[in-house]
């Protein structure tokens, strides 16, 4: 098991169309075939206030890399990334590769 972190640094000015990009993508995964585990939004009770956290579980890199082809025709998560892009709502989006310590 992989499991993908995003990191999304926000215009905190458009905080609230980063919130409604994040609560279009469960079904857009699902469908794709990932396990999203969250959408990790900022608080002002402590650290920065512009960056998110998205947390997806896949079965290995092979599962990964058939998501990123699914995602890419998928009809919702295109339309989710257009309207995020013209709202302008994340400035900066990282990806990296963790794996769980074992227990």
């Amino acid at each position: 098991m992989i499991t993908m972190c995003i990191r999304y640094t926000l215009d905190i000015r458009k905080f609230s169309d980063f919130e409604k990009y994040a609560r279009r993508w469960p079904e857009p995964i699902r469908r794709c075939g990932g396990k999203l585990l969250g959408y990790f939004l900022p608080t002002k009770l402590a650290g920065q206030t512009n960056i998110a956290l998205a947390l997806i579980d896949f079965r290995d890199l092979a599962a990964y890399e058939k998501y990123r082809e699914e995602l890419l025709k998928d009809e919702g998560a295109v339309a989710n990334v257009a309207a995020a892009d013209a709202s302008e709502c994340i400035l900066i989006e990282e990806r990296s590769f963790l794996r769980r310590a074992p227990e």
